[in-house]
């Protein structure tokens, strides 16, 4: 049969056993016009669309043995497979096929979600001319505009927005779409996003703004981008630290250096602590060095009644801490 030829053909190294499969799939009896998930010829099916083999899958489609939405044990299907590949014609095949555009997987996710999270920009703009939703939601709130901006896809996002995605769609925890982008350091992304209307200080549910996220993972340029937008350099998360305190803390002098530009405050934080507390905590002495210059006040005491001095045990440190107060006295 043309079929087991083309396996046969198309089949090499580990998936040698493809063809053997086959066979027992075409021999054994069925109940009902297509196959149950994971049978051999489904198997194929997918195999073909995650290889891109689109002569394999027209074959398997048109021998009338197999459903074009048969599904995995996750409830994968063969076009969520074909769209996470990025294989455009065999993502049109199963779509001429009949395919269902908007199935979800176990975990919510749909082909327009997969291809968004691979930034395959040619397929989503496919999905869409068919109807794909951008509404669907996975199991931990996340969009098809949420994977494109965590995984950095700015002609993908903006192929999203263009098509009615909502540019503040969220997780289930408050992440925005904005705030996915600035944990990753993706400017372009950032950028576009602002651009659309994205909230600039629209906080996670926790209290962590999008500014907050970016000075802990020392993106700096991001940093740069939302304190030009408007971002407010002295929001807090729930713990009361602040952009500053946590890049202090960090040791991401670069970004020190861009919130020091906005003038934040170097006093008691609503966390009972100082940036300079923060700095000597994470032992970083050119962070130390950065905010006394800035007029940090080495005599201020937390909320336990330390000074900054006395959370560290660095000579090196503690010179600079008490430099001065000894020059004060001269």
């Amino acid at each position: 049969m043309l079929i087991l030829l083309v396996v046969e053909q198309a089949t090499e190294g580990p998936w040698s056993n493809l063809k053997s499969q086959v066979i027992r799939g075409m021999e054994e009896k069925q109940d009902g016009p297509y196959l149950n998930k994971e049978t051999p010829l489904a198997n194929a099916v997918f195999w073909a669309a995650r290889k891109g083999n689109l002569a394999l899958l027209q074959l398997l489609l048109n021998s009338g043995r197999v459903d074009v939405d048969c599904k995995d044990g996750y409830g994968t299907t063969a076009l969520m497979v074909a769209s996470y590949s990025g294989h455009y014609e065999c993502v049109h095949e199963l779509i001429m096929q009949g395919a269902d555009i908007n199935l979800q997987r176990e975990t919510g996710s749909t082909a327009l979600f997969l291809a968004s999270q691979q930034g395959h920009n040619n397929i989503i703009k496919l999905l869409f001319q068919f109807g794909a939703s951008s509404e669907f939601r996975t199991e931990n709130g996340g969009t098809a505009v949420c994977a494109a901006c965590q995984h950095g896809h700015g002609e993908a996002l903006a192929t999203l927005l263009k098509n009615g995605a909502n540019v503040h769609d969220q997780l289930s925890d408050g992440a925005t779409a904005l705030f996915l982008a600035c944990q990753e350091g993706h400017v372009d992304v950032t950028r576009t996003l602002l651009a659309s209307g994205a909230k600039v200080n629209q906080p996670r549910e926790d209290g962590t703004a999008p500014l907050w996220i970016a000075a802990q993972m020392g993106h700096t340029e991001i940093v740069k981008v939302l304190l030009l937008r408007g971002a407010d350099r002295e929001a807090h998360r729930k713990d009361g630290s602040t952009a500053l305190f946590k890049a202090a803390h960090k040791g991401h002098l670069s970004v020190m250096e861009e919130l020091l530009k906005f003038s934040p405050s170097l006093g008691l934080l609503q966390n009972g602590s100082t940036v300079l507390h923060a700095a000597v905590m994470g032992g970083s002495l050119k962070a130390v060095s950065l905010l006394l210059k800035a007029n940090a006040d080495p005599a201020l005491r937390n909320q336990n009644m330390e000074l900054a001095e006395d959370l560290t045990k660095s000579e090196r440190i503690l010179r600079l801490l008490r430099r001065p107060v000894l020059n004060g006295e001269g």
